[in-house]
């Protein structure tokens, strides 16, 4: 008998208009509209309505740029964006089942804010929050701030000994950083409110705990002002390119997100994923890995591929990305996620090249062939993010019985 074909799990991207530079120029963009609250809104509902496991909103310190080094000082393409944690918790409460993870950077923010931050998304969203964890690298943003510089590099650099230094040191940074935020959401119990009106005790004081986290970029006291969000530990996130920002999701995330162009790569940066995550003691952990992909996707394959030269007639050259970029039909697009998987990816996060299109055309066209082929939901069946991606909710390090085992940290945030 032939097994059963694997589950995936799905998620959007979301920014702005959508990531070909030219979207907001097409009918269907509303570009007044890209900084109200409707205008999120009616995105999420869509993709809810999709059965997706959750939206990321994607975030930044500077205005958007076509450089990977600064500022570009276009005017023809889309600037300016609204916070997207801030997004997030206004659009959480007008949904039931969809996971909401904004995009947070960790080089230039306070661990101890954004613990505080996302444990409130949690609540609002009775359990469906996470976080995109994010560095930055560029000077300009830097100087939003102040308080360090970031020495010029170009991408070109990249393998150079001095920009793996800094490239390495950025991450080790995010990484203390999510470990210092998980802390902080354990630093309660899960029972430290008593809430007794008739002893007059709102709160155990013996179950708020100091984490003391030490780290190489971070010392943070504790313990949290936010009770224990309702997940536990909400879902920590983070896109890969190479070994430094892998190294990063096996330590520190439940999903990365990384960018093969094909089945042979996608096997092989699963494995190198799967080898760090061992030897960062996180074996037994279920971490996900997803697929970045951009689409243009269309009922005709002709119409997708003459969209897109359309829109880089717009912007005046060739889109390209990070991510492998697909032109074509919903089915061919699940022909395509169906041979990413058996090459090891649980998941896909999609970029939709024109929200306004390329959502609805997902949740639409894509999601029913999926459904069709027994590869995805049919219906939500979990209250929580976590349990919409297969991860338990984690027992607290700080309890009783966790101390007494002498649970390594690392150990309890899975």
């Amino acid at each position: 008998m032939s097994s059963s074909p694997t589950p995936l799990h799905l998620a959007v991207a979301l920014d702005g208009a959508g990531w070909h530079p030219a979207a907001w120029r097409e009918p269907v963009a509303r570009p007044r509209e890209l900084l109200t609250a409707a205008y999120w809104t009616g995105l999420v509902a869509e993709a809810e309505r999709g059965l997706l496991d959750f939206v990321t909103i994607e975030d930044g310190l500077g205005l958007q740029s076509s450089s990977l080094h600064g500022p570009d000082g276009r005017t023809d393409q889309v600037r300016g964006r609204l916070d997207a944690v801030l997004i997030a918790s206004r659009i959480a409460p007008l949904t039931r089942h969809i996971g909401v993870v904004p995009t947070v950077v960790a080089t230039h923010t306070e661990p101890f804010h954004i613990s505080k931050a996302i444990a409130t998304l949690d609540y609002v969203s009775s359990g469906r929050a996470g976080l995109r964890v994010q560095i930055s690298a560029r000077q300009n943003e830097a100087a939003h701030f102040g308080r360090r510089t970031i020495p010029p590099f170009r991408f070109e650099d990249y393998d150079t000994p001095a920009v793996q230094e800094v490239v390495t040191d950025l991450f080790d940074e995010a990484a203390d950083h999510v470990e210092a935020v998980r802390r902080l959401w354990d630093s309660w119990e899960d029972d430290a409110e008593i809430r007794d009106v008739a002893t007059g005790r709102f709160i155990d004081r013996d179950k708020l705990h100091y984490i003391d986290f030490e780290g190489g970029h971070f010392s943070v006291k504790g313990p949290s002002i936010t009770p224990r969000p309702p997940q536990g530990q909400p879902v920590v996130t983070a896109l890969a390119h190479a070994t430094i920002p892998y190294r990063l999701v096996a330590r520190a995330a439940d999903v990365g997100y990384v960018t093969p162009h094909d089945a042979d790569q996608a096997r092989a940066i699963v494995q190198e994923i799967r080898a760090e995550q061992d030897a960062a003691g996180r074996a037994g952990d279920t971490v996900h890995v997803f697929g970045d992909l951009v689409v243009f996707l269309d009922d005709d394959p002709g119409a997708a591929e003459a969209r897109r030269e359309r829109l880089d007639a717009l912007a005046g050259e060739p889109y390209t990305s990070d991510a492998r970029i697909f032109a074509g039909t919903p089915v061919q697009l699940a022909d395509l996620l169906q041979e990413l998987s058996a090459a090891g990816l649980s998941g896909f996060r999609l970029r939709p090249a024109v929200v306004g299109h390329d959502l609805p055309a997902i949740t639409r066209g894509l999601v029913p062939e999926l459904q069709r082929r027994n590869v995805f939901r049919n219906a939500y069946e979990a209250d929580t993010l976590r349990g919409l991606l297969g991860l338990a909710r984690p027992a607290n390090r700080y309890s009783p019985e966790l101390a007494e085992q002498g649970a390594s940290p690392a150990a309890t945030t899975a």
